[in-house]
């Protein structure tokens, strides 16, 4: 399966790039989505998480398709070839 990941404002500069081109042996889940961009950059990972233990995409929403992943399945929302994944950081303020 290829798939094509879009990252918006500061991930694409976390990750030093817009896209980034993936190949899967079938479909896969956000999560795992995740952790494969993560054995390449590390530091990806790190900018998805709130703190808390196992809590990935809490400071980015995740787009499948046009689709918020809350309004999937979440972090086990499935992809298949040719979707559409984009990473969208969310800024916190008081």
């Amino acid at each position: 399966m290829a798939l094509i990941v879009k990252f918006i404002g500061s991930l694409r500069r976390v990750l030093g790039a817009e896209k980034l081109g993936l190949d899967f042996d079938g479909d896969c889940s956000i999560r795992e989505l995740i952790d494969k961009i993560a054995i390449e950059k590390p530091e990806f990972k790190h900018s998805l998480v709130d703190g808390r233990a196992d809590v990935s995409t809490a400071n980015a929403l995740v787009l499948v398709n046009g689709k918020e992943i809350s309004v999937l399945n979440g972090l086990d929302t499935r992809v298949k070839n040719n979707d559409e994944v984009v990473f969208v950081p969310v800024a916190h303020g008081g």
